[in-house]
């Protein structure tokens, strides 16, 4: 009986730890940084979830296996996704397929914030910079 009842604790403890609530309103850096600072959240097989500040500018990257997506909480500037410049501000989305290049022109005085999730998991391997 005693193991039944630990290993029911045990499983309601894991279905329990995978369910995370974060208030994106309190995220702050971790330490001063001098460009980008990356913050990850939560990740497992299926996605990885960062936080990002950026003061200056994200270069033209793309992920080989992996769509990302960036939600804007603060800060506005130029999102550029494969041939195409945006203008964004906080509320704004912008979904990034797998293999496109992409990289941000901060314009706003504050940071950057962004929420980054890419599915499937970033291990930080498919990271692949433009050469200029």
């Amino acid at each position: 009986m005693k193991i039944s009842i630990a290993l029911l604790f045990l499983f309601l403890f894991n279905i329990a730890s995978g369910q995370i609530v974060k208030s994106i309103d309190n995220l702050e850096p971790t330490e001063v940084f001098e460009n980008i600072h990356v913050q990850k959240i939560d990740s497992d097989s299926l996605s990885t979830t960062f936080a990002i500040w950026i003061k200056l500018k994200v270069k033209l990257h793309k992920h080989e296996q992996h769509v990302e997506n960036v939600y804007i909480i603060d800060g506005h500037g130029e999102f550029t996704v494969s041939d195409s410049i945006y203008q964004v501000k906080k509320g704004d989305l912008i979904v990034v397929p797998k293999n496109t290049w992409h990289g941000v022109k901060v314009s706003s005085e504050t940071p950057m914030k962004v929420i980054s999730i890419q599915s499937p998991e970033f291990k930080g391997l498919d990271r692949v910079f433009k050469k200029d």
